[in-house]
C-alpha cells in the first residue's frame, strides 16, 4: 500500500494515515530534502529566485505538509502509537532544521539571490528572514559550536514534547466521579448533563467529572461544595508536578529547569546575553527594557484597580454569604454572584442564545459583509473524527477559492486542551505549482448533550472568533511565497493582531442580530440582556490585566535573569513578580508553572508579552470601526488589503500605520478595558 503521508495529491487522506506510517515517510521526505538541497547547490552556478528559491520552496512544502497531518493528529487523536511515532521523528526533523540553518552554500547562495535588483518587495522580505535566521541556527559559528548547536536544538525538541505529554497524561489521569446530587448544588443542568452522559460513557452510574475545561470551568463558578471545589482546584494547579492526587508520576519539575538551561545555552553559543535577547531578534519590540517597560507600564496604570475589584468581591462574599476570607478556588465562584447580583446576568443565562451552528454561521456573516467572502461547508470530505467539519471560502464577487479550513469544535480524551489555528497547506505559486491555504481551528467546547446542541458561553464565542481571526490571517493572503505568506514571517508579537481583532465583534448588536438567538425558539438576544452583558463587559477586568501580566513578566523575566549558577529560580521568581502585580496569591502546593505549555512546549518563551503587545494594536485597529462603523466597507477592506492579505510580507508597523494612519497607543486597549487612564 502506498504511504498516504508521502502522497500529496490534494488534501491529507486522513482514514489511512497510521502511527507506522509516520517515521518511513519522515524518512524519505528529509532523504528527498537533502538531495535537492546537495543538487541545487552544485548544479546551480548563478543561482536565482526561479532557479534556486522557488525549488527550496516547493521542498519545504513537500516536507510540512507530510509532518503537518502527523503533527495535527498528535494534538487532537493522541495514542501511545502515535506519540511514539511522532517522537521518533523529532529528533531526525531538528537535525534537518539545523543541518539547513548551518549549510554555508546553501547560505552563499540566499547571499547571491538577495543580491540581485528587480525581487520584489515580499521577496525581499522572505529573503532577509532567511539570511537571518541562518544566523539564528548558528551558520557563523566553529565546528564544535556548530556540533553542539545541533545536540541543545534536538534535545530541546524532546523536552518540550515531553513537557507537553506530561500536561497531557496528568489531565487525563485524574477524575472524579460524584454519587451524590446534593454535592452538585448550584452547578447549572447544562454542566450536569455533561457529567451525567460522561459517567454513562464510561459505564458508570453518578456524573464524572474531568479536568477539561467544559467540567472544570463550571465547577469552578458554580459549585456550592467548596471541597469540591478546592479539589479540582488543587488537581488542576499541580497537574505534571511534585505536588497533588499524582505527585511525582509526571513531573515537569526537572524539564523546565534543563529546558531554561538550554535556552539559555543556546543564546549565548549565538551571541546573546540571554534567551530573552534571543526571542526579540525576530519581534517587533527591539530591546528587553522596551518589553519591561511595557509590562511594567500597563502594571501601574492597572494595579490599583485591580485591587479595589478584590477589596469590593471580599467586601461582597462576606456581607451576602458570610465569607470571612477568600482562596483562590473561591474567586471564581463568588465573582460570579457578584455578577449576577451586580448586572443580573451569568454566562448560563447567556448560553442559550449561542448555539455552535447559528454562531458559526453568524461568524460567517460577520466576514462576509467585512471582508467580501463567502464561507460554505464542504462534504463529504476525508476525515479523523465524526466531529470534524470542513468549510471553503471564496471571494463573494469572483468567487475564486481563496482557502480551506477543518473545524474539530468539541473537548474530547486524549485532545490536547485549549483553542488554537495551525497550519495544514500554505500558499504557494510557482510555475510548477498553485496551492491555496488550509488552516486546522481547534477548540474545546462542550459537545452536544442528549437531544440539546453544543451550547457556547459568550467566552466560548470569543474563542471562536479570535481563532478565527488567526485564520483568516493564514487563508486570505495574496503573497505567493509560504516563506512571508499568511502568518508566516509575522512577527510573534504582532501575530495575535487579526485574532483579537475579531473578538470585537462578538460585543456588538449589529453583529450580535447576525447569530444570538434561543436554540429552541428562535428568539432575538433580547435587548435588555444585551445591555447587561455590555454593563458586565469589563466585570473585574482590571483583575484580569494583572493576570494576564503576571503571565507576561514571570515568562519574560524567566529568561532574562536566568543565571547557569543559581538555575531557573522559577517559583522565587514567579512570587516576585507576584509581589508586583498579583492581588490574589496561590497556596503553596500550585505548581502553575509545570503547565505553563505556552512557554514550555509552545512559541511563547520569552513572548507571553505578545498577547498584551498586539492587544493594544487590535484596540486600536477596531477603533477605527467605531469612528467609521463596525460594518464600514471601506475600512473592512483597508483592514484586509494592508493586514490579511500581506502576511509577513512588509514590515509589521508599516503594515500597522498604512491601515491606521499612525503608530498604535494604549488609549483604546485602556478604554476597551475599562481601566482609567
Amino acid at each position: 500500500m502506498p504511504n498516504p503521508l508521502i502522497d500529496q495529491a490534494g488534501l491529507p487522506a486522513f482514514h489511512l494515515i497510521r502511527p507506522e506510517h509516520v517515521e518511513p515517510a519522515i524518512n524519505a521526505s528529509l532523504a528527498a530534502c537533502r538531495e535537492t538541497i546537495e543538487r541545487l547547490t552544485q548544479e546551480i552556478a548563478l543561482p536565482t529566485w526561479e532557479n534556486f528559491i522557488e525549488p527550496i520552496d516547493e521542498m519545504d512544502d513537500r516536507l510540512n505538509r507530510t509532518w503537518s497531518p502527523v503533527g495535527h493528529l498528535n494534538g487532537v487523536l493522541n495514542s501511545d502509537e502515535l506519540r511514539a511515532a511522532y517522537n521518533a521523528c523529532l529528533p531526525k526533523l531538528s537535525d534537518y532544521g539545523t543541518e539547513v540553518g548551518q549549510n554555508e552554500a546553501l547560505f552563499r547562495a540566499y547571499q547571491a539571490v538577495a543580491a540581485l535588483e528587480h525581487l520584489d518587495g515580499a521577496q525581499r522580505r522572505l529573503l532577509d528572514n532567511a539570511l537571518r535566521d541562518f544566523h539564528l541556527s548558528g551558520v557563523d559559528l566553529p565546528p564544535a559550536q556548530k556540533a553542539r548547536y545541533k545536540e541543545i536544538s534536538q534535545e530541546l525538541s524532546q523536552l518540550t514534547s515531553k513537557y507537553s505529554e506530561n500536561v497531557l497524561d496528568a489531565t487525563n489521569a485524574w477524575s472524579k466521579l460524584i454519587e451524590d446530587p446534593a454535592r452538585l448544588e448550584g452547578l447549572p443542568e447544562s454542566a450536569r448533563a455533561l457529567a451525567r452522559q460522561n459517567a454513562a460513557q464510561q459505564v458508570k452510574d453518578g456524573w464524572l467529572f474531568t479536568l477539561d475545561m467544559p467540567y472544570y470551568l463550571p465547577v469552578m463558578t458554580y459549585a456550592d461544595d467548596r471541597d469540591f471545589r478546592f479539589e479540582m482546584y488543587e488537581a488542576y494547579g499541580t497537574r505534571a508536578s511534585d505536588q497533588g492526587p499524582h505527585a511525582g508520576r509526571w513531573d515537569n519539575s526537572e524539564i523546565m529547569e534543563r529546558i531554561l538551561a538550554l535556552r539559555h545555552e543556546l543564546a549565548q553559543l549565538l551571541g546573546f546575553a540571554h534567551f530573552a535577547e534571543r526571542s526579540l531578534a525576530t519581534k517587533m519590540a527591539r530591546a528587553p527594557e522596551d518589553v519591561l517597560n511595557f509590562l511594567n507600564d500597563l502594571a501601574d496604570r492597572s494595579v490599583t484597580q485591580a485591587r479595589q475589584e478584590l477589596a469590593e468581591l471580599e467586601a461582597f462574599a462576606r456581607e451576602h454569604h458570610g465569607a470571612d476570607s477568600l482562596s483562590p478556588w473561591d474567586i471564581g465562584y463568588y465573582a460570579e454572584k457578584l455578577r449576577v447580583h451586580r448586572y443580573q446576568i451569568s454566562q448560563e443565562e447567556l448560553r442559550p442564545y449561542f448555539p455552535v451552528s447559528r454562531v458559526l454561521s453568524g461568524l460567517f456573516g460577520v466576514v462576509e459583509r467585512l471582508f467580501g467572502i463567502q464561507i460554505q461547508e464542504v462534504e463529504p470530505f476525508d476525515t479523523y473524527h465524526p466531529d470534524v467539519r470542513f468549510f471553503e471560502i471564496r471571494d463573494l464577487l469572483s468567487g475564486a477559492l481563496r482557502g480551506q479550513f477543518y473545524l474539530d469544535p468539541f473537548a474530547r480524551q486524549n485532545k490536547r486542551g485549549g483553542a488554537w489555528m495551525d497550519v495544514c497547506a500554505n500558499r504557494m505559486h510557482t510555475i510548477r505549482c498553485d496551492q491555496i491555504p488550509v488552516a486546522y481551528l481547534v477548540c474545546n467546547f462542550t459537545p452536544p448533550v442528549g437531544n440539546t446542541p453544543s451550547l457556547l458561553t459568550h467566552n466560548e464565542v470569543t474563542t471562536l472568533f479570535h481563532e478565527f481571526g488567526h485564520g483568516l490571517h493564514h487563508m486570505l493572503t495574496k503573497v505567493d511565497y509560504p516563506g512571508v505568506a499568511g502568518i508566516n514571517g509575522v512577527p510573534w508579537d504582532a501575530v495575535e493582531l487579526p485574532s483579537q481583532f475579531m473578538e470585537n465583534w462578538c460585543w456588538e448588536r449589529e453583529s450580535l442580530d447576525l447569530f444570538a438567538a434561543h436554540w429552541e425558539s428562535g428568539r432575538p438576544l433580547p435587548e435588555d440582556l444585551y445591555q447587561r452583558m455590555i454593563a458586565a463587559r469589563n466585570f473585574q477586568s482590571a483583575m484580569g490585566m494583572v493576570r494576564q501580566l503576571e503571565f507576561a513578566l514571570f515568562d519574560f523575566r524567566l529568561h532574562l535573569e536566568y543565571d547557569p549558577a543559581r538555575g531557573g529560580r522559577v517559583y522565587e521568581i514567579i512570587e516576585e513578580v507576584r509581589d508586583q502585580v498579583a492581588v490574589i496569591r496561590p497556596p503553596a502546593f500550585n505548581r502553575f508553572a509545570h503547565g505553563f505549555a505556552h512557554i514550555f512546549a509552545g512559541g511563547y518563551a520569552a513572548g507571553y508579552y505578545s498577547y498584551k503587545w498586539a492587544e493594544v494594536l487590535s484596540a486600536d485597529a477596531f477603533s477605527l470601526f467605531e469612528e467609521k462603523g463596525v460594518f464600514d466597507a471601506e475600512t473592512g477592506r483597508s483592514f484586509l488589503e494592508n493586514i490579511l492579505e500581506k502576511g509577513g510580507s512588509e514590515d509589521a508597523m508599516t503594515l500597522f500605520v498604512n491601515f491606521r494612519g499612525r503608530e498604535p497607543n494604549t488609549d483604546a486597549l485602556l478604554r476597551h478595558s475599562g481601566i482609567a487612564a
